[in-house]
C-alpha cells in the first residue's frame, strides 16, 4: 500500500517535547505577570501626588512600564532558551525511548526477508517495551517451528506421494517385460496401489480443511458419534479379535459434526490397528464438565513409551510395531485429530498406559453448560 511520507515517530516526540517546555514557559511568565508585574504600580509624578497627600512624602521607584521594557527582552531570550533547549533534549530524550521500537522494527525487517532465527532479547526492567519484545521473540519461535514443521511435512507428503507410484510404475514395467505376467494379480496389486494413494491424497485434503477452520460452528453429541464410529469398525475390530467398548453420557461439542466424526473414527480406528493379535480392547468414553467435552480412548496394546507418544501425532509418524500391517493406514491419522483439535480450540492429550497401550482424551468446548444437560 502507497502511503504519503510522514515524519518520524522520533520528529514527532520531539516537537511534543519541546513544545511542552514552550508552553510550561510561557505560562510560568504568564503567572509572573499576573501575580508580580499587576502589583507594580504605574509611575505618578511626585508634585501631583503630594498635591493630594500634602502630609505624606514618597519616593517613587520604577514603574509598570520601565519593568516591561526591561522583562520583556529576558523573557523572549528565556523562551528562544527553552525552545532550543526543548528540540535538543527531546531529540535525546525521543531516541532513548525509541530504541527497543528500532531493535524490534530490525528484527521484523529481518524475518519479512525469510531470517526467522533471530531474537530480539530485550534487556531492561519489564515495562511495556519489553513485554513487547518478548511477545515478539515468542512469535518468531512459535513461525520458526510452524515453517521448519511445515517443510518436513512438505518432504514427508512428497515420499509418501511417491511411494505408491514407483511400485504402480515398477508394476507396469513387470507387466510389460512380462506378457505372460498373471493380469488378475496385476490388477488386484495396482487397485490396492491406487487405493493407498486415493486414500493419502484424501487425508492431505482433510489435514488442510481442518487447517484453515473453514467450517461453520454447530452443536454435535459426541456420544452418538462415538456410538456410530463403533458401529461402523465393528467388522474391522471382529477381525482383529478386539472387543470394543462404550461409555458415557450426553456431551454435546461445539465444532463441526463431520471433523469431530472424523476425528472419533481415526482414534478408535488407530486403537484397533494398534492392539494385542488376540483378545485386545478399546474404550470409547465421553463426559460432559463444565469447561469442555471430553472424548477418551483407551485400548491395549504394546508398551509405549513417552518420547514415543509425544511423537505419534507427527505427520507419518508411525510406532516401531505395527500388529496390523494390512490396515496401517497413511500415517495422517492421529496427525488430523491433532488439527482438528487444534481447530476446534481444544486439547489432545497422549498417555502411555502402565499395562501397554495409549490413553487418547481430547477436550473440547462443550455446547451448552454441563448444568444444562443435567437438568435437560
Amino acid at each position: 500500500m502507497h502511503r504519503r511520507a510522514g515524519l518520524s515517530a522520533r520528529l514527532k516526540l520531539t516537537f511534543s517535547y519541546a513544545g511542552f517546555v514552550l508552553v510550561a514557559g510561557t505560562l510560568m511568565l504568564a503567572v509572573f505577570w499576573v501575580f508580580v508585574l499587576r502589583w507594580v504600580p504605574t509611575r505618578t509624578h511626585p508634585d501631583e501626588y503630594k498635591q493630594e497627600h500634602d502630609s505624606v512624602i514618597i519616593v517613587t521607584g520604577p514603574g509598570r512600564s520601565e519593568l516591561m521594557r526591561g522583562f520583556t527582552p529576558a523573557a523572549v531570550a528565556a523562551l528562544a532558551f527553552l525552545l532550543v533547549f526543548g528540540l535538543v533534549g527531546g531529540w535525546i530524550l525521543a531516541g532513548r525511548m525509541l530504541a527497543p521500537l528500532t531493535r524490534i522494527a530490525d528484527a521484523a525487517r529481518m524475518a519479512s526477508h525469510g531470517s526467522l532465527t533471530h531474537r530480539i532479547r530485550l534487556a531492561g526492567p519489564n515495562d511495556e517495551f519489553r513485554e513487547l519484545a518478548d511477545v515478539f521473540d515468542t512469535m518468531l519461535a512459535q513461525l520458526e517451528a510452524h515453517v521448519a514443521e511445515q517443510q518436513r511435512f512438505a518432504a514427508n507428503a512428497s515420499h509418501e506421494l511417491r511411494t505408491p507410484l514407483a511400485i504402480a510404475q515398477t508394476l507396469l514395467d513387470v507387466a510389460r517385460n512380462d506378457p505372460d505376467h498373471d493380469a488378475a494379480e496385476l490388477i488386484e496389486r495396482l487397485h490396492s496401489v491406487n487405493t493407498r494413494a486415493i486414500d493419502l491424497t484424501e487425508a492431505l485434503l482433510l489435514l488442510s480443511r481442518a487447517g484453515r477452520r473453514s467450517f461453520t460452528l454447530e452443536s454435535g453429541d459426541l456420544s452418538l458419534m462415538a456410538e456410530e464410529t463403533v458401529e461402523t469398525l465393528l467388522p474391522l475390530a471382529e477381525k482383529h479379535d478386539v472387543t470394543l467398548e462404550t461409555s458415557g453420557d450426553v456431551t454435546p461439542a461445539l465444532g463441526s459434526p463431520a471433523l469431530l466424526l472424523q476425528l472419533t473414527t481415526n482414534l478408535v480406528h488407530n486403537a484397533i490397528v494398534h492392539n494385542l493379535p488376540d483378545h485386545g480392547t478399546v474404550w470409547v468414553h465421553t463426559s460432559l464438565r463444565p469447561d469442555a467435552a471430553v472424548l477418551a480412548v483407551e485400548n491395549t496394546g504394546g508398551m509405549v513409551t513417552p518420547e514415543l507418544a509425544s511423537t505419534l501425532t507427527e505427520p507419518f509418524q508411525r510406532g516401531t510395531e505395527r500388529l496390523h500391517a494390512d490396515h496401517a493406514g497413511v500415517g495422517l491419522g492421529l496427525t488430523i485429530v491433532k488439527t482438528i483439535t487444534r481447530a476446534h480450540n481444544g486439547t489432545l492429550t497422549l498417555t502411555p498406559r502402565p499395562t501397554g497401550g495409549l490413553r487418547i482424551t481430547v477436550e473440547l468446548p462443550p455446547a451448552v453448560p454441563a448444568a444444562e444437560v443435567v437438568r435437560l
